[in-house]
């Protein structure tokens, strides 16, 4: 029953779902593991002349173990001592290599050969040398096909024998879950050990599929409904819905004839924000251009990108492009990654355009917090330098402190790497910084003005990188007392005593010194990390927080890890109920194995009560479609729909029925019928 329960397991496709069985990955068997990596790079030579096992090449006899010199792993260097030779590692002590060996491959998988049994008749010193055997084992070999197999869950709770010392190792007797096995493909002998240890006494396992309830330190982390749910919180699956439908968002050309169809590689052009008029002759107050945002598909990719239009910019010179360059190679989740740069003529003007990543449903900081006209009332309604007046109520009006700390800490890893990268961000303004779901900030439009105020004249592009990013620093000063005091009223020169001040009243005095250290002149170069110890402790809770939303969504995704699986489940019953029909047979779906596979669909969805009322029960369909998928033996009454005819098989039955019937309709759909 459990391996009827492991072997269920539907694979990512609906095709090859029965075809074959799901090819678990094991971290320690696997053959692409760092571990057998280190192993395939050792060499065995024999100081006598005795036939040794083709694989695998680690298994030697026990008396031959002092004769056994190892050459180092070139890839595993860390475990070599300093300034020491191949000669060094050959007078190595046998107790100290079997210790090491012993420690390193604890798992039972992995366990050292005097431990190990030989099946009756079994000699390890049979088989081809290993000078004749294939350096690349064959995909026939028996290796390859004993990992296809789906894990055994109870291979991962049995204790290992790490703990045991090594003397004792030797003297224990051979492991009852751990036999040398023998086979021969292509004329190579192949011995290998059955890594399948028993399960501890007592060890049961459910054998079938279940929802497992949340675990207790998401349970416990805010209120819930009382009503379990099968699927994710309404609140991530309206933000993701709502992110899904700006990426796929078009627009009717007819309707805007002033967006091209296509931009070079980019088509699908979607207006982020209003379209400037064709007339305009202000420029921003950002880039002194004027500039237009779009989301767009590139046709190399079929990816979803952002396309920031400089209008009527010629590049004149391309030697910029070593700055491009240098930022497209930033990674960090806090900076909106730029892509390429490149010059079009498709709006009908000489444009410059920059593509970045699209992040949807992404909103600018601006709008987020600095779009309440009330806010700037609240920061000039009190009567300043009059010490009698009532006094501002702690965060009356105002952010809380711990969302600005939150900001502070992610502004400040993103200047921190594109300083470390010897770049200046040069874009730390509200209208440039993209908030996405509650607190995740991204510094947008990066590289803009690098491209637009290059000087050719200057040899180094490089030059004057120190003194922007001063000004990074100051810019985030801004940004942040802009937040205190939630007004943009706060960051003039002339209120800037008035914003200290209502900063000092409600806030800490970490938050009063870094503003004061970001906005106040200073004898040397500053740097980004200067104020980390002002952030101090908050890091800490910021990495709590981001740790817990990461629990919270990870429970959810667990949730959909077993409703795809009903899904496929469900496709795959789709296809065979009701076919009309099949090899030229109209009564295929109603005879046989499928005539079984009806009725189990009427059991499912097509019930009634004792009033003849639709009987709609959520929890009964999961119930019986993980009983099918996991291939029980509990007994079920179908009923025909004339009611004349009572059948009573178990659901192992019907997962035959169902796998059997579906591999037909994949044999057909093949040809291979």
């Amino acid at each position: 029953m459990m391996q009827r329960m492991t072997n269920s397991s539907s694979s990512p496709s609906l095709l090859n779902d029965s075809a074959k069985q799901y090819a678990g990955h094991d971290p320690l068997t696997s053959p692409n593991s760092s571990l057998f990596n280190d192993f395939a790079a050792l060499t065995v030579s024999q100081r006598r002349k005795l036939a040794k096992p083709a694989f695998p090449s680690f298994i030697t006899d026990l008396e031959d173990r002092y004769n056994t010199v190892l050459t180092p792993n070139p890839t595993a260097s860390e475990f070599i001592p300093k300034g020491g030779s191949t000669s060094r590692l050959s007078n190595v002590s046998q107790s100290s290599m079997s210790a090491f060996s012993q420690a390193l491959f604890s798992h039972p998988s992995m366990g050292s050969p005097a431990t190990a049994g030989l099946a009756p008749g079994m000699s390890l010193s049979a088989g081809s040398s290993p000078l004749h055997s294939p350096k690349i084992t064959p995909h026939t070999s028996p290796a390859p096909r004993r990992r296809s197999h789906t894990p055994n869950p109870a291979n991962y709770m049995v204790p290992t024998s790490a703990s045991a010392s090594v003397a004792n190792a030797v003297s224990q007797p051979p492991s009852t879950g751990q036999v040398i096995q023998k086979e021969t493909v292509g004329g190579t002998t192949y011995f290998y050990t059955d890594t399948t240890p028993a399960p501890l006494t007592g060890m049961v396992f459910p054998n079938y599929h279940i929802y497992h309830p949340a675990a207790p330190h998401v349970a416990y982390m805010q209120p819930k409904a009382n009503a379990p749910s099968f699927f994710m919180a309404d609140e991530l699956r309206q933000e993701l819905i709502n992110r899904h439908l700006i990426t796929m968002a078009q627009i009717d050309q007819a309707d805007i004839p002033a967006v091209p169809a296509e931009v070079d590689s980019y088509h699908s052009l979607f207006p982020l924000e209003p379209l400037p008029p064709p007339n305009r002759i202000q420029k921003t107050s950002n880039f002194g251009y004027i500039t237009s945002c779009y989301k767009a598909v590139n046709s190399k990719d079929d990816l979803p990108y952002c396309l920031r239009r400089i209008h009527g910019f010629r590049l004149v010179n391309t030697k910029c492009m070593v700055l491009v360059d240098m930022w497209k190679k930033i990674q960090h989740s806090n900076i909106v990654t730029l892509r390429e740069v490149f010059t079009t003529k498709a709006f009908g003007e000489h444009s410059l355009v920059f593509a970045y990543d699209f992040h949807a449903g992404g909103e600018t900081m601006m709008s987020r917090h600095f779009n309440d006209p009330s806010a700037d009332a609240y920061f000039t309604k009190r009567k300043w330098g009059q010490h009698d007046g009532p006094l501002p109520r702690q965060h009356a009006g105002l952010l809380p402190e711990s969302l600005i700390w939150a900001y502070i800490v992610q502004l400040s890893s993103a200047l921190r790497t594109i300083h470390t990268a010897g770049l200046a961000c040069r874009v730390m303004d509200p209208t440039k910084i993209l908030v996405t779901g509650k607190t995740r900030l991204r510094v947008n439009c990066v590289g803009i003005f690098d491209v637009l105020t290059f000087d050719n004249s200057q040899n180094n592009p490089l030059a004057l990188m120190a003194q922007f990013q001063q000004a990074d620093l100051i810019s985030l000063g801004k940004v942040v007392l802009a937040l205190a005091c939630n007004s943009l009223s706060g960051i003039q020169r002339e209120n800037l005593q008035k914003a200290m001040e209502l900063v000092t009243i409600n806030y800490s005095s970490d938050l009063k010194n870094l503003i004061l250290y970001l906005l106040t002149d200073q004898n040397r170069l500053r740097s980004v990390n200067d104020i980390m110890p002002m952030i101090g402790a908050r890091f800490y809770t910021q990495l709590d927080a981001a740790q817990m939303r990461n629990d919270v969504i990870e429970e959810d995704l667990a949730k959909e890890v077993q409703n795809g699986r009903l899904f496929r489940l469900l496709a795959k019953l789709g296809t065979i109920n009701e076919r009309p029909e099949f090899q030229k047979d109209p009564t295929w779906s109603e005879t046989g194995d499928r005539y079984l596979l009806k009725l189990f669909r009427d059991h499912l969805f097509h019930q009634v009560t004792e009033a003849g009322t639709p009987w709609i029960d959520l929890s009964h369909i999961i119930s019986c479609l993980n009983k099918l998928d996991a291939g029980v033996p509990e007994k079920i009454s179908l009923i025909s729909r004339d009611e004349k005819s009572v059948l009573v098989v178990t659901y192992s039955d019907l997962k035959r029925c169902f796998e059997n019937t579906f591999q037909e309709l994949i044999a057909a759909a093949n040809g291979q019928l």
